[in-house]
């Protein structure tokens, strides 16, 4: 039995005893008083040994649960530290296992964007290369046409010329039969004037009627008509008319413009310089050196020489030019009366225009 209770059952029976002497008398209570003292000590004397007992035993079962409780405690510190170090175990082992996937995810990641960067520079070098071949066909292909396109060009340039060479033919032996007849009756206009100077002698007396008139009974008056021998000369009077047209040239103008007009009708024929066919500079050349002038063989160098003049200060023998000096690609010769003349292509042939029909780029004068 513990102290706690052996005090608390003193104190209840003692308390029971008070409370029965306070009913009684003074004595009683003194006595009952003295009796509780003596029980009281009676009471402790004979619990002395069971309380030093309990005391003892008291004592032993603390030391146990103070080393039980000790042991416990330690038990569950080392537990605890051993819980700690496996969760931090874990977590280590945890953040190892996130960094790990992270570097997978990353290498994964790197990975496909090598392959995909590889996959567009495969495809832009198959685009490359296709642009490459679609422009080699087509080069190729523009190549063709313009072969083919050559060829008809050039087919329908022979015929165009084979059709303007016997045009040009024709026109040259009309030509030819016309500069013969000319220069026939040249000649013939040319021989007349000795013949004409003795009829004008003739005519010249014409007053010898006047002096036959009064004489007119006469027989005499018959060797009148001798006069009219002079039939002969009738025809004479038309001799000077035939004169005016016959007289060659006076001036290397006049020269150059008759040799260019009687090349009109020829045909243009590329890089021909005569006398069937012509290009623009060919025909230019050769009437330059009808006249005795020495012209350079294409349009961009005869526009080179010469003086410059205005198209407002045109003179005929003028050398009128189309494009840039010094790179010409046409050129003719002004003639007069707002009027050129030229090769120009092979559809027209060479031909006298209107300076409006075609307005040049500019002029120089040779002559």
């Amino acid at each position: 039995m513990s102290d706690s209770h052996s005090y608390a059952r003193s104190d209840a029976h003692t308390g029971r005893r008070r409370h029965a002497a306070s009913r009684g008398s003074k004595w009683t209570r003194r006595a009952g008083l003295v009796g509780g003292v003596v029980s009281a000590l009676a009471l402790s004397g004979a619990a002395a040994p069971a309380l030093a007992e309990t005391h003892h035993t008291q004592h032993r079962g603390h030391r146990a649960a103070t080393a039980a409780a000790t042991t416990a405690a330690t038990d569950w510190f080392s537990s605890s530290h051993a819980r700690q170090d496996a969760s931090a175990v874990a977590r280590q082992s945890a953040a190892a296992r996130a960094a790990a996937d992270t570097a997978w995810r990353q290498a994964q990641e790197a990975q496909r964007a090598h392959r995909a960067k590889a996959a567009q520079a495969a495809r832009a070098a198959e685009a490359a290369k296709e642009a490459k071949a679609a422009a080699a066909a087509a080069k190729e292909k523009a190549a063709r046409q313009a072969r083919a396109e050559a060829a008809a060009k050039a087919e329908a340039l022979a015929k165009e010329k084979a059709a303007a060479a016997a045009k040009a033919k024709a026109a040259a032996a009309a030509a030819q039969a016309r500069a013969q007849q000319a220069a026939a009756q040249a000649r013939a206009a040319q021989a007349r004037p000795t013949v004409t100077a003795t009829p004008v002698a003739l005519v010249t007396p014409a007053p010898a009627p006047t002096a036959t008139a009064t004489p007119a009974p006469t027989p005499p008056a018959t060797p009148a008509p001798a006069p009219s021998t002079p039939v002969t000369s009738t025809p004479v009077t038309p001799a000077p008319t035939d004169t005016t047209p016959a007289p060659a040239p006076s001036s290397k103008t006049d020269q150059l413009i008759a040799f260019l007009k009687a090349q009109v009708g020829k045909a243009y024929v590329y890089g021909a310089t005569g006398p069937s066919s012509y290009d623009c500079s060919g025909l230019t050349q050769a009437a330059f050196a009808s006249v005795g002038v020495s012209l350079p063989r294409t349009s961009q160098a005869q526009s080179t020489v010469g003086t410059p003049v205005s198209l407002d200060a045109l003179q005929p023998g003028d050398l009128l030019f189309w494009g840039g000096k010094g790179s010409a690609y046409h050129v003719g010769v002004f003639i007069g009366d707002g009027q050129y003349l030229d090769a120009a292509n092979p559809s027209t042939g060479i031909g006298i225009h209107a300076l409006s029909y075609s307005m040049p780029s500019g002029a120089v004068r040779v002559l």
